[in-house]
């Protein structure tokens, strides 16, 4: 009549509660059973009722208790206990399942990661550490185990956020004869040696970058555009519209010699352009004709020549010189001025 013991569920958590479950609907179906124990087999055994009872569609389907030493001898009966349906003896040390590593650091340096827990109180040796990370870019876990309680890995990118997360196992066989393992420690994040709250946050700094990269693009390109489009506008208005010349900057002196007077300003500026004509009006030239025959003899070759000398002296003292004097227009004419010869083209004045 004994059940198979596929069918039960032995924890021993971290060697200080047991936890016996079976499935009650498969084993005992309609059957509420009962449940007792004791430790440490021998002639004077205390059996001990179930104190607590896990419960599954109103039936008992597993118990808990304290774990009080390494050999467990457990019993099931049926409701009124006149009949034992199952009975075992095992080595409770055997279905240990470890808590929690507690404490857990991380060390990273360049591309290696070190992770290390407070070593447990008991059975040290049959424990290791499972360290297990992903990046943002991978599917699955990566596993990486070691002697407890200190893990190291290798390999891991400054420029990406990795998940962490840790846990102890129990050797098997030697140490267990069920691979049980503690839960995982509580999930963290880690960038270039930086804790982070999520990888969330590097994907959000890393969009926030690019947006406001993106939006300072756009506003020097949008510049870029306005300002081309200012050139061509100016080009195109001076094209169509050309710019009206400002009376001020041109007839600077009506408004600054003036102060805008009109009529003071044509008054003085007429009298200034009838006085310039007159200054350079250019007077008939009469010469007269020298007594004397030397005279007369030299100034026929010098007129032959084109040649017309003038004296410093005669300028200043001969009475004739200085009334004949007039401006004529030359052209290619060759004067000597006191013994030097200068030719004259036809946009030059001589004064006789």
């Amino acid at each position: 009549g004994q059940k198979d013991i596929n069918n039960i569920t032995i924890v021993n958590f971290n060697d200080e509660q047991m936890q016996i479950t079976w499935a009650a609907t498969e084993l005992f179906p309609g059957e509420n059973v009962s449940f007792s124990y004791t430790f440490n087999g021998g002639q004077h055994n205390i059996w001990k009722p179930c104190p607590t009872y896990l419960l599954h569609q109103g039936f008992n389907s597993g118990c808990q208790f304290k774990t009080e030493g390494s050999t467990l001898t457990i019993s099931i009966m049926n409701s009124n206990g006149s009949k034992e349906l199952f009975s075992k003896r095992l080595r409770s040390n055997f279905y240990i399942k470890p808590s929690r590593p507690e404490n857990v650091t991380f060390l990273w340096k360049d591309d290696t990661v070190t992770v290390s827990c407070n070593e447990p109180k008991r059975a040290v040796i049959c424990l290791i550490l499972e360290l297990q990370y992903k990046s943002k870019f991978d599917k699955e876990w990566q596993s990486k185990i070691s002697r407890c309680c200190s893990v190291e890995e290798q390999g891991f990118d400054p420029r990406k956020c990795y998940s962490f997360r840790v846990r102890l196992k129990r050797l098997v066989p030697h140490c267990n004869v069920v691979n049980y393992s503690s839960d995982w420690e509580a999930e963290t994040f880690w960038m270039n040696g930086t804790s982070l709250d999520s990888c969330d946050d590097d994907i959000k700094t890393q969009t926030n970058t690019i947006i406001l990269l993106s939006c300072t693009l756009s506003v020097l390109l949008m510049i870029f555009l306005v300002l081309i489009l200012l050139c061509k506008w100016q080009r195109l208005q001076k094209s169509v519209m050309p710019v009206i010349p400002d009376p001020k900057y041109v007839f600077a002196d009506l408004f600054n010699d003036h102060s805008g007077n009109f009529e003071e300003w044509i008054d003085k500026t007429e009298h200034a352009t009838v006085q310039n004509k007159v200054e350079y009006e250019e007077l008939e030239c009469t010469i007269e004709e020298e007594s004397h025959q030397e005279d007369k003899n030299s100034d026929k070759v010098e007129s032959k020549d084109n040649i017309f000398s003038f004296s410093g002296a005669a300028e200043n003292d001969h009475p004739k010189t200085s009334q004949n004097a007039c401006l004529m227009p030359t052209s290619n004419v060759t004067v000597s001025l006191a013994g030097f010869p200068i030719l004259m083209n036809d946009d030059m004045y001589v004064m006789l």
